[in-house]
């Protein structure tokens, strides 16, 4: 009787251990299955950022499906991002055009080093190379900004490309013809308006929070215009001319449209992330594409033809993967 019982135990207890046994499988796999992924974007006052917490929310709708989690880092811009998404400190970053064409060319920071895993994933607002200036400072023109304290953008972001290239184009040295500073986009208003610059160049897609700070204080402010951009626009394939409507901004005296020149804002990520990680955040942006474009005023011009062009870095498998099934390539 006592063999029968104890054999009854053991299998009892044997039973119990591997019912019990599924279900902390069950729970480890789900937990493994999450994908936890960073978007880097910029400082907070532009447009990157906002950019990248809408991409966050319409992914993270569906985390349940995907079994990614997105999460949103502000950075300093296009170079860190680039630099980070190498590193495998980011999984995605918001890179402008031109940043991303240097990158993987072994151009400008990466001269003679070309990111080869540097990957493509679509193209997001056009933004404009903008320049602004105090009304009291009598910058009328680019001409106009020698001699003056101007800030160019901190180091590692495009928009301090961006500023140089005007600049050279207009032979102006920003070295030896300028007092240049170099803080982040999000504190060159502050300054502005404090009387600490004179003016400030900022590449940024409209409308943006950091012209509508600078353009409602106390001192007057004007868009300058930034014609010399002919040579640019041949030289480079990822300038293109572009200008600042008028009455965007009411804070600003200007009365006409201000001319000038642009990038792309694109979003990136490495070889080394998944096809299919890749795959499930495109599907979601292009999806659901009339939402997204409701989430910023500088989406309104967006198709998703035109998310298609500025590429210059290889198109990521898995956005290729998706672009093909919905007819967008061949």
């Amino acid at each position: 009787m006592k063999k029968w019982f104890f054999l009854s135990a053991a299998l009892l207890l044997t039973l119990s251990v591997g019912c019990s046994q599924p279900a902390e499988e069950t729970s480890a796999t789900k937990e493994k299955k999450t994908t936890f992924i960073t978007i880097g974007t910029g400082g907070i006052t532009g447009v990157y950022y906002p950019t990248g917490g809408a991409i966050a929310r319409i992914v993270n709708k569906k985390r349940e499906e995907y079994g990614i989690r997105a999460t949103v880092e502000s950075t300093g811009g296009s170079v860190f991002n680039v630099n980070a998404i190498m590193a495998g400190d980011l999984e995605f970053g918001i890179v402008q055009s031109d940043r991303q064409f240097q990158a993987v060319n072994g151009l400008k920071e990466w001269e003679y080093k070309p990111q080869k895993d540097l990957r493509a994933v679509f193209s997001i607002h056009p933004e404009s190379v903008t320049l602004l200036a105090a009304v009291d400072s009598g910058i009328k023109s680019i001409s106009d900004l020698k001699g003056k304290r101007v800030n160019i953008g901190n180091p590692g972001s495009g928009q301090r490309g961006n500023a140089i290239d005007a600049l050279e184009a207009a032979g102006i040295s920003w070295q030896k013809d300028l007092k240049a500073e170099s803080v982040k986009a999000a504190e060159a208003p502050g300054l502005l308006q404090d009387e600490r610059i004179d003016a400030f160049f900022y590449t940024v897609g409209h409308p943006s929070g950091a012209f509508k700070e600078a353009t409602s204080g106390r001192r007057k402010t004007q868009f300058v215009s930034i014609t010399e951009t002919d040579a640019l626009v041949q030289k480079y394939p990822y300038y293109a001319k572009s200008y600042i409507p008028k009455g965007l901004y009411p804070g600003a005296t200007n009365t006409q449209d201000t001319p000038t020149f642009g990038v792309k804002a694109t979003f990136c990520t490495s070889a080394k992330v998944s096809d299919q990680v890749v795959y499930a955040m495109v599907k979601e942006i292009f999806e659901n594409f009339e939402e997204f474009k409701k989430l910023h005023p500088a989406y309104q011009v967006l198709t998703k033809k035109s998310m298609l062009e500025g590429l210059s870095a290889p198109i990521h498998p898995g956005a290729m993967m998706y672009y093909k099934e919905a007819g967008l390539m061949k």
